[in-house]
């Protein structure tokens, strides 16, 4: 059994933000750490026939509505962003360039960014943005290295690579946890992740 709650998200998606806010706590809570595995949505789409929330008649301003209602449902703080949704390329890059192997920087890593856009509308789409932000999280990250190796073409294929191995996998949205291979999708099915944890499965 892996100890190991796989967790997949776009970084641009309130309900992966609403989800990786309780992510950590659920996996502690059961002896598990998180394997946080940022994926770009837009990409994901382009297979799955998908489409962002709010450009969807009808659904998206219902969508709208309940990113605000279900984040305040979980105890989560949450703005909506005013420019929604934005890109989660540079996000995911700094991500990539900077993850180790240590499961709680890398939740810090993936929340500052989130929280930055969900809570204060911080643009996180723009490169220099992303970059003060993340060498501000408290993981002695240097701008000048984070910036270099966000450009690199090992990052940029690290980024594509770990998108088209969760397509592969047959992962279609944000948040998508897998649990000892049980995959969940999406953040309302947090609960079944933790009574599958507890039990073992039903």
């Amino acid at each position: 059994m892996s100890r190991s709650i796989e967790f997949f998200f776009d970084f641009s998606s309130p309900y992966g933000y609403v989800a990786a806010e309780r992510i950590e706590a659920i996996a502690s809570r059961h002896g598990r750490t998180v394997d946080w595995q940022p994926i770009l949505l837009g990409v994901v789409f382009k297979t799955s026939g998908g489409a962002p929330l709010p450009s969807l008649p009808l659904k998206g301003a219902y969508a709208n509505r309940d990113f605000v209602r279900s984040a305040g449902f979980h105890g989560v703080s949450y703005r909506h962003p005013e420019r929604f949704p934005v890109s989660g390329v540079a996000a995911t890059r700094a991500f990539h360039a900077a993850a180790t192997q240590d499961s709680v920087a890398n939740g810090v890593l993936a929340r500052t960014l989130m929280r930055a856009y969900f809570t204060q509308g911080i643009d996180i789409s723009d490169p220099e943005t992303t970059i003060a932000l993340a060498t501000g999280a408290g993981l002695g990250l240097s701008a000048d290295t984070l910036r270099e190796q966000m450009a690199s073409t090992e990052v940029k294929d690290r980024v594509r690579a770990a998108t088209e191995a969760a397509i592969a996998r047959g992962i279609f949205g944000s948040p998508f946890t897998i649990v000892d291979g049980e995959p969940f999708w999406g953040a309302d099915r947090l609960d079944q992740v933790e009574r599958w944890l507890a039990t073992g499965g039903w």
